[in-house]
């Protein structure tokens, strides 16, 4: 049983400080053996163990015995995640994805009902509207999350998980978090939040009544394409403890020790990085909503964007993801993007280089975005290079392709 051992409350030797000392101090400390300043990975796939065997609990992870059950630069990296999130506990798996199937694997059995997102990631989609309800009898139940009351129809009191993801993925719709998180309590219902295209230095989403926090940190917080991991922050420990038994421990998501180095370094600069993203991303935005043939331009830090207002109230920044259209079909919209010198024609988002990606007219999901997404949409993923670097590579690819 999972309550054989107990993962305490992670310890933040730095709370209280600014978001950009915790990135840098959290997690850190001097290497016993070296004194070096730097944390050193540690590539083992076993520990040593205890002279005495008898209490020694195989599908724990309070001890170091075997890399599946956790490695120390994945608990380093975790005190820094929790850190971040003003959370009193962090998981750190695999990637975001391997994060999402954790929570709902531990949090979901048959019988349970789901409210998720019209919008969302491709792998929420594939888990909740083709896995879990075929192959595990959860009921499983799409809503647009941008309107409140289609959410309060769909949250009954046998719901068990509201999951939403806000800015959504990929059209960067904006989702009431406290406002949805009283519906779910209200049914007795625990809400699950994505919170990678607005990371921990735009949205707090604890603070706001989230149960539970899924930040893929392949993106934002990790920030230079070099690695992949995903967490789960939460309150709840003993919940989080059940986590890693059945997830970490029995299903075997856990991130490798470099993995886990590298995503580490990379959160160093996070909040430095964030604070450039927002504010050229603004700038981009502003200046592709005066072009004659975009045709929209989704970015919640816009006065046009249909939950600005909201997003005013619950974000610090926008993010770095702008969502838009131009008047243009698929072929031409893949020669605009190819055209791109400066901006990388590339999946993904969150990088030191800008990411630009083309969402097909005939992508299966399509109908269940705002109808305006449904022609020449591109999503966007704004980088650290000089924003006007960034628009004069746009300009010059309208350009090539007639616009």
């Amino acid at each position: 049983m999972y309550k054989e051992f107990t993962i305490a409350k992670k310890q933040n030797k730095f709370k209280g400080y600014d978001i950009y000392t915790q990135a840098v101090h959290t997690g850190t400390d001097y290497d016993e053996g070296t004194g070096a300043v730097r944390r050193p990975l540690h590539m083992a796939n076993s520990y040593k163990l205890p002279d005495d065997l008898s209490q020694v609990n195989y599908s724990s992870t309070d001890l170091l015995m075997y890399s599946r059950n956790g490695n120390p630069n994945q608990h380093w990296l975790e005190e820094k995640v929790a850190a971040l999130y003003h959370a009193d506990d962090a998981i750190v798996f695999a990637s975001g994805v391997a994060a999402l199937h954790a929570l709902f694997w531990t949090l979901l059995k048959t019988g349970d009902r789901v409210v998720y997102p019209k919008v969302s990631y491709m792998a929420v989609y594939r888990l909740f509207h083709e896995l879990f309800n075929k192959k595990f009898g959860v009921e499983t139940v799409m809503v647009d999350m941008t309107n409140l009351e289609e959410v309060k129809k769909a949250i009954t009191p046998n719901t068990r998980l509201v999951h939403i993801e806000t800015p959504d993925n990929p059209t960067v719709g904006i989702s009431d978090i406290a406002e949805i998180a009283k519906m779910a309590h209200e049914n007795g219902a625990v809400l699950s939040v994505d919170n990678t295209f607005a990371s921990p230095f735009n949205q707090r989403l604890l603070e706001l009544g989230a149960d539970f926090v899924v930040d893929a940190l392949t993106k934002f917080i990790n920030g230079h394409g070099d690695a992949q991991g995903g967490a789960i922050l939460s309150n709840d420990l003993e919940t989080m403890d059940r986590i890693r038994y059945e997830a970490q421990v029995n299903v075997g998501s856990v991130i490798s020790p470099f993995n886990a180095w590298q995503i580490f370094r990379g959160a160093v600069t996070f909040p430095l990085r964030m604070e450039r993203i927002n504010q050229s991303s603004l700038e981009i935005a502003q200046w592709l909503e005066q072009r004659k043939h975009v045709t929209f331009v989704s970015y919640p830090g816009l006065e046009s964007h249909p939950h600005h207002d909201l997003a005013k109230r619950q974000m610090k920044g926008f993010g770095g993801v702008i969502s838009f259209g131009v008047e243009a079909d698929d072929k031409t919209v893949e020669k605009f993007c190819a055209h791109l010198k400066v901006v990388t024609f590339a999946v993904s988002l969150g990088h030191d280089e800008s990411l630009i990606f083309p969402q097909p007219s005939y992508d299966e999901r399509i109908d269940l975005y705002p109808s305006q997404f449904h022609k020449g949409f591109i999503r966007f993923s704004v980088g650290l290079e000089d924003p006007q670097d960034i628009i004069q590579d746009l300009n010059q690819a309208f350009h090539a392709i007639g616009l």
